[in-house]
């Protein structure tokens, strides 16, 4: 059999196995094992097999995944996500809105410290959703201000789709963080925009700003020491070169850890919890980078990547329009599949030809995520509106996915402002890295 037909034919059952209930993980090593196993013969499949695991498993760049991971349980656990909502709260009640407004400011903020987009949207749920309910905000506004901000988890660095698309496209780490601070940010105050019109034009869906002095804005700030402890000791060390990625990462588990329990937070039920769960994490998320790299092997002695490239760069369109056509098939898999598998399964379809088309690949990663992000708060995947869903029983299903629809107009801004200006997701990256 041809091996680009029978490389299609692998990605064909990989996504047919995906809505059959397989894990990802689990489906893409099989595939790769089966397809590199008649590409190449038996042997060559049950080599790869018993070395790619052990490989990705005692990797050094990987470590940084269940440190940061860590890091953000312990965050949650010390209850520092109250303290970044009451300061947003504080400086943007005198916007219309400005409790949704303060969910989407203090989202970003916990981003920094999370690096995933379900903890962000749950923590900051459990907080930001009974109070405006309290002064009645509208369900639909109170849940989709909480899903769309939870989507910053993965933008604003640490992320952990950063982390998974490095080690895919072999690309610095520290970079691509770098590179989503400003579009996290320019995807913030689109996101804020969005509310203070939505709430203009509806002013039944938000009670009026609520009246605030400025004693009690810098008041609120106490609430920030934790934080910006947490992410200025560990990223500035980091992208002044002082630590190395992974250094930070540990640095940050442990100072995380410290302030907990500075904070009389730390028991030792909370201890074994966040160990529990970020075991579970990062045993997930390394099950599919291993199954990837298998299925990865695969693409490659099929050279449909290196094909695929060569068809594109020979037709006479413009590379805009490639890479549009790319962005659309990425923003249809987000609605179908959650954001580290499809990062895994279509990086080495797709960088190839992004890089023969003369893209940057740290700018294309941040319009990934960015796409991503549409992709947790739309159906039938919509992952954020879900874990709203069990924060918010009271509230419909059908309301939250209504409430977060008006912030896709928010995310589509971003994604074309930073397409037509990919300075905004490098100049940081090239100032510090070179």
């Amino acid at each position: 059999m041809d091996p680009t037909v029978l490389a299609i034919l692998g990605i064909v059952t990989v996504i047919a196995m995906l809505a059959l209930g397989v894990n990802i993980g689990m489906a893409m090593m099989l595939v790769g094992f089966v397809g590199y196993a008649i590409s190449v013969n038996l042997n060559a499949a049950y080599g790869v097999l018993r070395t790619e695991p052990v490989t990705q498993a005692s990797s050094f760049v990987l470590t940084v995944i269940p440190l940061f991971i860590m890091m953000g349980n312990f965050a949650f656990a010390s209850g520092m996500s109250a303290g970044l909502y009451n300061a947003g709260n504080k400086w943007l009640s005198k916007l219309p809105g400005g409790l949704a407004c303060a969910t989407i400011a203090a989202c970003a903020a916990f981003g920094a410290i999370c690096g995933s987009t379900t903890a962000t949207a749950a923590t900051m749920g459990v907080v930001a959703i009974p109070e405006m309910q309290k002064h009645g905000y509208a369900s639909s506004l109170a849940t989709g201000s909480v899903s769309v901000g939870g989507s910053l988890g993965i933008m604003i660095p640490p992320s952990s789709c950063f982390i998974v698309y490095g080690i895919a496209a072999e690309e610095n780490i520290g970079r691509l963080f770098a590179a989503g601070i400003l579009p996290g940010i320019v995807i913030a105050v689109f996101c804020i925009i969005v509310i203070v019109v939505h709430v203009k034009i509806k002013p039944e869906l938000a009670t009026p700003p609520l009246p605030c002095t400025w004693r009690e804005r810098f008041a609120s700030l106490k609430g920030l020491i934790d934080v910006l402890i947490l992410f200025i000791g560990i990223f500035v060390l980091m992208f002044s070169g002082v630590f190395t990625i992974s250094e930070a990462a540990a640095a940050g588990a442990f100072l995380a850890m410290i302030i907990c329990a500075a904070k009389r937070k730390l028991s030792w039920k909370t201890f074994l919890s966040v160990m529990g769960d970020s075991i579970k994490t990062t045993a997930m998320t390394y099950l599919i980078v291993i199954g990837a790299m298998v299925f990865g092997k695969f693409l490659a002695i099929s050279k449909l990547p290196m094909t695929l490239a060569t068809l594109v760069t020979s037709l006479e369109v413009s590379p805009y329009l490639v890479f549009t056509v790319i962005i659309i098939i990425y923003a249809v898999l987000g609605c179908l599949m959650d954001a580290l598998p499809m990062v895994m399964l279509t990086v080495p379809i797709f960088l190839p030809v992004i890089m023969d088309l003369g893209f940057d690949k740290v700018w294309f990663g941040v319009i990934i995520v960015m796409v991503m992000m549409l992709g947790v708060i739309t159906p039938p995947v919509g992952l954020n509106c879900y874990v709203i869903s069990g924060v918010a029983k009271d509230v419909p299903l059908q309301t939250i996915f209504k409430g977060a629809l008006p912030f896709t107009i928010a995310l589509l801004a971003a994604i074309v402002v930073v397409t037509a200006f990919p300075q905004i997701a490098l100049v940081i990256p090239n100032l510090l890295y070179g």
